[in-house]
């Protein structure tokens, strides 16, 4: 079967604008992304999909190949499903245009999944929480399956929730101690592959109140009965959201380098 990895690299951003061309070590955000995709011994083909010429542009000076798409759409998953109706591949890989640190071996464990699972609709990764923070944090995507690897759910909550180490005031407000434990939890890390077919039909649905809930657009292919394999991974990755996040990015290039 043939691979696709499509990179939407959305221009605009409310809290990082134009955080796909900025700058680590004289290397933008997009081209550390091309370049480790280009390593996946898995994909035949690696493609950009911009909204913006400034993008367009500097993709096209690297020598990456790009193409242009709407500025309309709401989502990654649109962005990318139009790309996929003009080029005729079996499994699409979403790669973020924000996630520099992304490894080709990260890539080519999406792609297997469903290269190897005939049941599964789509793939996905996860990786171990250590820490109580992410657990805790809201913007650390958890998400439980079952023994097969299934997804269960995504949540921004923490899940599973630990009932019996959980303190629970009168208000109903909740809150763990310090020495809180926890076994198998897993942050959600934001790769996909999907089935063609499978990618152009959740394109043209419409948002489920789960996803409307919790902001995750995987929501709406769980809410419609779509398999999601879940593989983990001992890779981590950090997604530039902001520019605390970029200075993270160049301090983890840096002590790694």
């Amino acid at each position: 079967m043939s691979v696709l990895i499509v990179i939407p690299a959305r221009y605009g951003s409310r809290r990082f604008p134009a955080k796909v061309l900025a700058d680590i070590d004289g290397t933008t955000v997009i081209e550390h992304v091309y370049r480790a995709c280009l390593k996946s011994e898995l994909a035949d083909r690696v493609v950009v999909a911009t909204d913006h010429e400034s993008v367009l542009e500097r993709v096209k000076a690297f020598g990456g190949e790009v193409l242009m798409t709407s500025s309309e759409h709401c989502s990654g998953t649109d962005r990318i499903a139009e790309v996929a109706k003009e080029l005729n591949y079996d499994i699409i890989v979403n790669v973020q245009g924000d996630e520099p640190l992304i490894r080709a071996e990260m890539i080519d464990d999406v792609a297997s999944i469903l290269l190897k699972d005939p049941s599964a609709d789509m793939g996905t990764l996860a990786k171990k929480i250590e820490a109580i923070e992410d657990y805790l944090n809201p913007n650390v995507v958890k998400v439980v399956f079952d023994k097969k690897g299934f997804a269960l759910y995504f949540s921004r909550a923490p899940i599973p929730f630990y009932r019996d180490q959980a303190e629970i005031d009168q208000n109903g407000r909740v809150s763990f101690s310090d020495d809180l434990r926890f076994e198998d939890v897993f942050k959600h890390i934001g790769i996909y592959s999907y089935r063609r077919d499978v990618l152009l039909s959740l394109s043209a649905l419409p948002q489920t109140a789960l996803e409307r809930a919790e902001k995750l657009e995987q929501l709406r292919a769980l809410s419609n009965g779509y398999k999601i394999k879940v593989k983990e991974t001992v890779y981590e990755t950090i997604g530039v959201d902001t520019p605390e996040d970029l200075e993270r990015v160049r301090k983890w290039l840096s002590i790694s380098s």
